[in-house]
């Protein structure tokens, strides 16, 4: 390094504690990036590469961005998944002997932004650590730097269960220690597309010994304790808004894995990757940033506890019953600012005057906020308000400190209201008056010398002045001026007395803005002390504000209040799916029913492709979770089990990243349903069986649903295209036929999208295909080739009948290897993978002999 200048040395050994990041180095109004660093932002952000002498044979690359605008760079390189490291000048360069003192003062990391403009105020950032055990379990800890929330679970279903677990969440970056295995690094990157850190320390200080103190579990401690010391080390400052960890019972929540998440399409949807369309999109009438977070928390954890449930029904319906006052409350709900992560950067230390104005306005409207719940009827809505605190003390300080509109920077003063210290009062009197004075002047100037355009100005460099323009420099009296700067057209001048003036106004001017700045960090002081109870407060309004979400959704779509029941019994009446009626023109949506009681536990679902079979299963799924989240349900009358999970295989895609099939993918899915589903679980599987040959896929898709029939007994939506599943009804006392109706006429199909009892007729394809605008030429040789083939069958099927009446001595033939082998399986405890690999065992077999 000795051949570098000594700038360039001090930025090379800084760059070498942070390989991972881009290191922003404060040069003056610029951070500067230098070598790699410089090649690499100059293309991710597109801004010019130039370079600079740095002491080597060779020019530095080296490219900048201007400090005050550095907030927008950074925030692209974090959406991209880099980290920033910020590294300021910490000694004034007038006092510096050598090179300026320069530190990193922040990490920025996908998972710890704190700024505002790189958040999405409707969602949770969360940062996340992984541990792995000996035993197998893992356990996942959360945090949110913007609200101080943190939790942790644990799990023992293996590593896939890790994955839908963070799936669960809107996690940006991953934490794991060093020895953590490699090909799961990748899965972390490829399946969940997170930003994987590393941080071997999991010991715990004593100063935050106070987060744990609930958790009595040392995987879970140490799990957290990885995370909390990345935290530590990446953010160099106060963290005194954390909040204790709580640990995430996951018996007590509805499973949802990735798969069924996707499916489902809860969060975003699968074609396009975004809010619009999903379930979410259309339950979300919240009117606070922090209501429409702790949404997404419930729509992602629905309940399993009767009692939580039935609790946020009568809650719902109470602020169903009373129009106005919820229309009033609404109103209300919208001048609440996001609290949560106010208090978060109050305890953080980036918290401006305009900030702590949110907060004030806030406030004030909570006394008026708990008037209105107080006008409810409902019982239960008293609950929700009776223990709020208006926190009165604190908005009283705010009130009396700050001015109303104050400026950005806390540095330039114009915060603090007139009469809150008298000290500054002084100052703003002395400059005020100083300047009163300075008018008085002008004007006695302009009087005594006759000169009309004499004034008085201001500037940095000089101070005050008086200018006289030159054509008057003739009518100044002699001796009355001191000459200080000579311009072209003026000439300006000073005297005693203005200087001494001078000094008393810029000096009260000057300490103003230092008073005020003291001033704003001790009331930014006194409000940390609330940090705790805004917290408390955040959380208590934010169920509010689902909550009458919840009922503004139902009163818009005329929604019912769901029943539960103990009994495995599914009974909807005229249910219909809530996202897809949404598009639809009002009323043209097709309600079911759909019923299964302790007697039937899986419906065969029958008919043609375009009729709506997927659009059932779904929208009973959809039903059920917002059952369960507290919601009333798009139907006219709901009794439901409570589910403790959901699994779903519905549509094929390809798993492009892990070179899976779309088969493969089918069975793994399918796979995972079968081996976790309980008698309380519920399943949709939709067409399975596709992606193969059409023998292949019919044996898997009956042997799967007599699996499930006789060894799970979960209640089962299964859909298929194979007609000749509908004779298992003879078998299956528990399995009841359905089908989706569609009628011909006049040789075109038309999808009635009603359920109907028994099995479909026909299969509609050629119908379909024609609705699908294939070429018709296309379409008639297919018509023309589907009647072919039916009247193959019928002869094949007349030969087959015809020989049943012909008597002939055949020798009793040897019973094969193949035969006997065929005879000693016991399908009924064999798993779909198992049934698929013997039979191709079989198939092996014969085409060897063959």
């Amino acid at each position: 390094m000795a051949q570098y200048t000594p700038m360039i040395q001090q930025y090379l050994k800084i760059k070498a504690q942070h390989k991972d990041a881009f290191l922003f180095f404060r040069l003056g109004d610029f951070y500067e990036m230098f070598f790699q660093d410089a090649l690499s932002a100059s293309q991710e952000l597109e801004i010019t590469l130039t370079s600079r002498d740095g002491g080597g044979e060779e020019r530095i690359p080296m490219c900048g961005v201007p400090y005050h605008s550095a907030e927008n760079y950074i925030k692209q390189l974090i959406e991209k998944g880099h980290k920033v490291a910020i590294c300021e000048q910490v000694e004034d360069p007038k006092a510096a002997k050598g090179v300026v003192r320069r530190e990193v003062v922040q990490l920025i990391t996908p998972g710890t932004v704190m700024e505002g403009s790189m958040l999405d105020e409707e969602e949770n950032n969360y940062l996340a650590s992984v541990s792995d055990f000996e035993d197998g379990t893992f356990t996942v800890s959360y945090n949110d730097l913007t609200t101080g929330e943190n939790s942790i679970a644990m799990l023992s279903e293996g590593f896939n269960a890790v994955l839908s677990e963070l799936f669960n969440r809107p996690v940006k970056e991953v934490v794991v220690d060093h020895s953590f295995d490699k090909d799961k690094q990748q899965l972390f990157k490829d399946r969940l597309g997170l930003t994987v850190s590393f941080c071997d320390e999991t010991v715990i200080t004593e100063d935050f010994s106070y987060l744990v103190k609930d958790i009595h579990n040392d995987k879970c401690t140490k799990g957290f304790g990885r995370l909390l010391n990345y935290i530590q080390h990446t953010q160099k400052r106060s963290l005194d808004h954390l909040r204790p960890v709580k640990l995430i019972e996951l018996k007590k929540y509805m499973t949802l894995d990735m798969y069924s998440k996707k499916n489902l399409e809860l969060i975003e949807t699968m074609r396009k990757q975004g809010k619009k369309g999903s379930l979410l999109s259309v339950m979300d009438r919240t009117m606070t940033a922090m209501g429409a977070r702790l949404l997404k928390k419930w729509l992602e954890r629905p309940l399993l506890a009767f009692d939580e449930i039935t609790t946020r029904h009568e809650q719902v319906e109470g602020l169903l019953e009373q129009f106005f006052e919820r229309e009033t409350l609404r109103e209300q709900l919208k001048s609440v600012y996001d609290l949560e992560r106010l208090a978060g950067r109050v305890a953080y230390g980036n918290v401006n005057a305009r900030d702590l104005i949110q907060l004030k306005l806030s406030l004030t409207a909570v006394p008026e906020l708990l008037d209105i719940l107080g006008q409810f009827e409902n019982r239960s809505i008293h609950a929700l308000y009776k223990a709020i605190d208006p926190l009165t003390e604190l908005k009283e300080l705010l009130e009396t400190s700050l001015l109303h509109d104050p400026p950005i920077q806390i540095s330039e003063g114009g915060m603090i209201q007139d009469g809150y210290h008298p000290k500054l009062d002084e100052y703003r009197d002395a400059s005020k008056n100083g300047k009163q004075w300075i008018a008085e002047l002008e004007a006695k100037e302009r009087n005594e010398t006759g000169i009309r355009s004499l004034k008085i100005g201001y500037n940095r460099v000089f101070g005050y002045y008086i200018e006289v323009t030159k054509p008057n420099i003739p009518h100044l009296p002699e001796g009355r001026y001191e000459r200080k700067q000579t311009l072209t057209n003026a000439e300006r001048y000073i005297t005693p007395e203005l200087k001494e003036k001078e000094t008393l106004i810029l000096e009260a001017q000057e300490k103003s803005v230092e008073l005020e700045y003291e001033l704003f960090i001790k009331i930014r002081e006194k409000v940390k002390q609330f940090v705790g109870e805004l917290q408390i407060l955040a959380e208590q309004i934010s169920r509010i504000d689902v909550l009458q979400g919840f009922a503004q959704l139902a009163d818009e779509n005329d929604y019912t209040r769901p029943e539960l029941n103990n009994q495995r019994s599914v009974d909807v009446k005229q249910g219909r799916h809530p996202v897809v009626e949404q598009v639809m023109d009002r009323g043209s949506f097709v309600p079911n029913d759909i019923f299964m009681d302790e007697s039937n536990d899986i419906l065969l679902i029958t008919g043609p492709n375009m009729s709506g079979k997927s659009t059932y299963m779904r929208q009973l799924a959809l039903t059920s979770i917002m059952a369960q989240m507290g919601s009333f349900v798009p139907c006219e009358q709901a009794s439901l089990p409570v589910f403790d999970q959901i699994f779903t295989r519905i549509g094929a895609a390809d798993d492009l990243v892990s070179g899976q099939s779309t088969f493969m993918v089918e069975m793994l899915e399918a796979n995972h349903a079968l081996t976790h589903a309980t008698e309380n679980s519920l399943i949709l599987l939709d067409e399975i069986g596709r992606g193969t040959s059409t023998y292949d896929g019919m044996a898997l898709a009956q042997a799967i649903v007599e699996h499930i029939h006789e060894n799970i007994r979960a209640k089962t939506l299964f859909s298929t295209h194979y007609h000749e599943l509908t004779t298992l009804d003879e078998e299956l006392i528990r399995l009841k036929n359905i089908h989706v109706k569609a009628e011909e006429y006049e040789g075109s199909v038309i999808f009635l999208h009603q359920i109907q009892e028994g099995a479909a007729d026909e299969s509609y394809g050629i119908h379909v295909a024609k609705l699908a605008d294939l070429p018709e030429p296309l379409i008639d040789r297919a018509s023309s080739l589907l009647k072919e083939l039916e009247n193959t069958r019928v002869e094949e099927a007349s030969s087959e009948q015809l020989s049943l009446f012909v008597e002939e001595e055949k020798p009793k033939a040897k019973t094969s290897k193949l035969e006997s082998r065929l005879k000693d399986l016991d399908l009924m405890q064999m798993t779909p993978m198992d049934a698929m690999n013997e039979l191709y065992q079989m198939q092996k077999q014969v085409k060897q002999k063959s």
